[in-house]
């Protein structure tokens, strides 16, 4: 599979971002392998806190929160998926599909062989992560649900989401950083929207991104949609405790969050929330306080 690698000098001086990468190199499923990038944090004796971005974000997006965790005792590990962030990028569309990227993630989860994890998933961050949990429950101590979903097919798209797909497929310049900045209520310096599309050089180390909402099952005949039936059958049959907490403000996700209330067995008794002035991407607007949410849900389900 052939791959760009963004230039390690794209990465130098972002703001409030200094933390050592690490690497892995997961299977491309194609016979060759691509380096995938983390972060980890904190004691690596503490049970581990998984974070995990979606589109078209990447570990940056949880930079004000994890101080809040480490000082807190606790450790964090947060990937960047395939053609995202620090990892290498495929330069096909047609090398992402919703399949593979699970299949990356579990390769890297594999290699680092974390158990009692905390997982935080949001936008794409939750329909790869909960696909994690449902291939490896044991893996899995509690779960936090931001501003996601594990779509099936089965319900139409809000107008919402076929508005920002259309828009991802037609815009002649995908500009990650103003994209992140129009989804939250908070203002973004220039320079924190330059550090999002830092990432990307040009257009070509973009396919991955481009690919992403269409990867989104929106049909029954979707090929995920099956998938996620079946990761769905073992999701409502785990016990793990589940928080959510989402954003009012965002549009997207509106209402998802009642769907994993009633869905999961371990949501039930916690202390779920709407995060008043969060958007979408709620670790810019309100990262501390979705940190602490985090903190007391490990501290109430220990």
């Amino acid at each position: 599979m052939k791959f760009l690698r963004t230039p390690d000098d794209r990465f130098e001086n972002l703001p409030y971002f200094n933390y050592d990468p690490h690497y892995v190199q997961v299977d491309d499923t194609e016979g060759g392998t691509l380096r995938q990038h983390y972060l980890d944090e904190g004691p690596k004796d503490a049970n581990p806190i998984l974070v995990m971005h979606g589109e078209p974000t990447w570990s940056y997006l949880y930079r004000h929160m994890i101080p809040e965790f480490t000082r807190a005792g606790h450790r964090v590990v947060a990937p960047d998926l395939i053609g995202f962030g620090r990892s290498d990028k495929p330069t096909l569309r047609t090398d992402y599909t919703y399949q593979r990227h699970v299949d990356w993630m579990l390769d890297w989860l594999d290699q680092m062989d974390l158990t009692g994890i905390t997982l935080i998933c949001q936008d794409w961050g939750g329909l790869i992560g909960l696909r994690l949990v449902a291939a490896r429950p044991d893996r899995f101590a509690r779960i936090v649900v931001a501003n996601t979903a594990l779509p099936t097919g089965d319900q139409p798209m809000n107008d919402a989401f076929t508005a920002w797909r259309e828009f991802s497929q037609t815009v002649p310049i995908f500009d990650a950083g103003r994209i992140v900045s129009g989804g939250t209520t908070s203002d973004l310096s220039e320079a924190e929207i330059a550090a999002y599309n830092a990432p990307f050089p040009d257009e070509s180390y973009k396919e991955g991104a481009r690919q992403f909402p269409m990867l989104v099952p929106a049909s029954p005949d979707d090929p995920a949609a099956q998938p996620n039936r079946e990761a769905w059958g073992i999701l409502r049959g785990l016990d793990l405790p589940v928080l959510t907490a989402f954003g009012a403000d965002d549009k997207i996700m509106a209402g998802v969050d009642q769907v994993f209330q009633k869905m999961m067995p371990g949501a039930a008794g916690q202390d779920h929330t709407i995060l008043q002035g969060a958007g979408h991407f709620l670790q810019e607007d309100v990262g501390p306080e979705l940190a602490a949410c985090t903190n007391a849900f490990i501290a109430k389900t220990s």
